[in-house]
Order: structure tokens, then C-alpha cells, then sequence
């Protein structure tokens, strides 16, 4: 972040607005004093308006405003970008710093909504805190960005079972936002749905590392691995239920026996089984059950109505 109150560097010919506006369309433009009313505060009252103020000779604004262009184009004209030479505007400045706003220093952004001033940050900030100032604002206005409407038409696809069409959307979401972990998370339990455990893998190598330890993808990773376990264990489930007549005390029948009733999508039943191998013994082969039904309740997801259930049963147990 650089001070404001200066001279622009000599000894070069001062460059255009960082990365342009004419090929933007009409959510990303150039503003001044003459139009800062109509563009800014008026446009507020019927979208979100962020207002760049950079200055030529400014390093940190080459890094900013591009990531800020790129961003805005994401919101598909849910919000728009006015951008505000500094140096050219210096009336418009004072007034605004009259006013109250921080404009000691650039880059500054000041994000309008209603006419009123509703965030602001100073600084270059890294992509994903301005994808979550930008969704911020957006959500105090009402909206969401487009990949959060992909991904809510996608949960509900797959919750009708219509894997296809959930795989698409999921598919789009990503296309608009690479670090969406909801989207990445959805496909890959797609690609589980339609018993295709290669291409959920392929996808899961393709998580972007700053997200691979979000819950959305740990519950797909969960997904994936019982997955693989419960196709071997359902072949063999009359096996398990004929070693536990024999034997109501075989743990590990229980145990495979859970593994294939999840894979099944019998989850009750599952939780259920390794509830009992708990409640007869916490600590058989070192506390597996317990930790094979968290893994459970990663794969289905936190609220989900079997994992809310067994939940319940879980803690009555730990704690009696």
C-alpha cells in the first residue's frame, strides 16, 4: 500500500487504468468526478458498486485491480467495478476524504450499497479474501454469485437423483470459480453416484491444495475411500450375517458388515452396527468402530438425518 499525497514517478509516460475498461462492458468502467453520482451512487441503489481508487505510479494497484476486474466479471453483473484515478481526480478525493472516507493511501476500495458506503479495504489483498469481500457484499445485498446458484441447483439435482444434470452444474460452478470446494465436493460424489470411482479419484488429484483439507472435500475423500471398501465388503454381506448368527460377539463381521450396508445406502442399519460393536466394547481393535462411524458421518455429511441420528446415539453412549 502506497500514500496517497505524492507525485506520480517521473522519467515514464504514465500508463492507462490498470487493465483497461472498454472490452469490460458496462460493470467495469473508468469514473471521475463528473460522474461519480450517477455511476457510483446512484447505481448503488440497485446493485453493489466497488469503487477501485488507484494511481499510476502505484505497485501494489498493477496486482489489485487485475484481480479485481477478473472477480467482478465472476459476479456476471451482479455487482459493478468504477474505477477512480486518484491523481485525476483530486477534488473528488477531498470531498470524499471530507466526508470521512480513508483515502490517505492507495489501493483503496470502498464498496456502495443504497448510496451508503458499506465496506472498504486498503491494500492489495490475495484473490480468495477478495472473493470473500465481494461475496460479503453481495450477500448483504441480497444476492449471491453465480457459482453459489450453480451449486444450490446442483444439491438439488442430486438430491432428486439426477446425477447428470448435478455433474453439469457442478461442472459450470467450477468453470466460474476453480476453488469452489462445494463444487469439487459435489462432483466428486457425482462421479460415486454414477459408480464411476476412477474419474471421482481423477477429480479428487485435481482439488487445488488450498482446499484439499476443506470439509466439503474430506467428506468426499471419506466418500471415495468407503466406497472402494464397501463394493468388496457388499459381495460378501450373506458371509457376515452368517458369521454373526454363528456369533453375535464377532466384532469384525459387525464391522464389514457396516461397510457393506453403507455402501448400500442402508446408512441407518451401518450406524447401527457399529453403535453395538461400542456399546460392547469401546476399544476393540483400537476404538475402530468409533472412528470408521466418524468416517461415516464425513461421507454423508454433517446434516444429514442418518449422521444427526446416530450422532445422538454416539454421544449417549461416550458419555453414559
Amino acid at each position: 500500500m502506497e500514500p496517497l499525497i505524492g507525485e506520480p514517478r517521473t522519467g515514464t509516460a504514465a500508463p492507462p487504468s490498470p487493465g483497461g475498461s472498454a472490452q469490460n462492458g458496462a460493470f467495469i468502467i473508468d469514473g471521475d468526478q463528473k460522474t461519480f453520482m450517477q455511476e457510483v451512487i446512484e447505481a448503488s441503489r440497485h446493485l453493489p458498486v466497488m469503487v477501485d481508487f488507484w494511481a499510476t505510479w502505484c505497485g501494489p494497484c498493477k496486482t489489485l485491480t487485475p484481480l479485481l476486474e477478473k472477480t467482478v466479471r465472476a459476479a456476471g453483473g451482479r455487482v459493478k467495478l468504477v474505477k477512480i484515478d486518484v491523481d485525476k481526480n483530486r477534488g473528488l478525493i477531498q470531498q470524499l476524504t471530507q466526508l470521512g472516507l480513508p483515502l490517505q493511501s492507495v489501493p483503496t476500495v470502498a464498496a456502495f450499497w443504497q448510496g451508503q458506503i458499506a465496506d472498504l479495504f486498503q491494500g492489495a489483498l490475495p484473490e480468495s479474501e477478495l472473493k470473500r469481500f465481494i461475496e460479503a457484499l453481495l450477500k448483504l445485498a441480497g444476492g449471491a454469485m453465480p457459482s453459489a446458484d450453480l451449486i444450490a441447483e446442483a444439491q438439488a439435482a442430486f438430491a432428486d437423483n439426477r446425477f447428470e444434470e448435478a455433474g453439469q452444474l457442478y461442472s459450470e460452478a467450477l468453470q466460474q470459480d476453480p476453488e469452489k470446494p462445494e463444487a469439487w465436493g459435489g462432483l466428486i460424489r457425482v462421479m460415486l453416484a454414477l459408480g464411476d470411482e476412477d474419474q471421482a479419484a481423477h477429480a479428487l488429484a485435481q482439488v487445488p491444495a488450498k482446499i484439499a483439507e476443506h470439509a466439503e472435500i474430506a467428506g468426499a475423500r471419506s466418500a471415495l475411500t468407503l466406497a472402494a471398501e464397501g463394493r468388496k465388503a457388499a459381495s460378501l454381506l450373506s458371509e457376515f450375517e452368517a458369521r454373526l448368527k454363528a456369533d453375535p460377539a464377532d466384532h469384525q463381521a459387525r464391522y464389514d458388515l457396516a461397510t457393506a450396508l453403507n455402501s448400500l445406502d442402508r446408512r441407518a442399519e451401518a450406524a447401527e452396527a457399529l453403535l453395538l460393536i461400542i456399546r460392547a466394547d469401546r476399544a476393540w481393535n483400537d476404538d475402530a468402530a468409533r472412528k470408521q462411524l466418524l468416517k461415516f458421518f464425513e461421507a454423508w455429511g454433517f446434516a444429514d438425518p442418518a449422521t444427526l441420528a446416530a450422532r445422538r446415539k454416539l454421544s449417549a453412549l461416550l458419555f453414559s
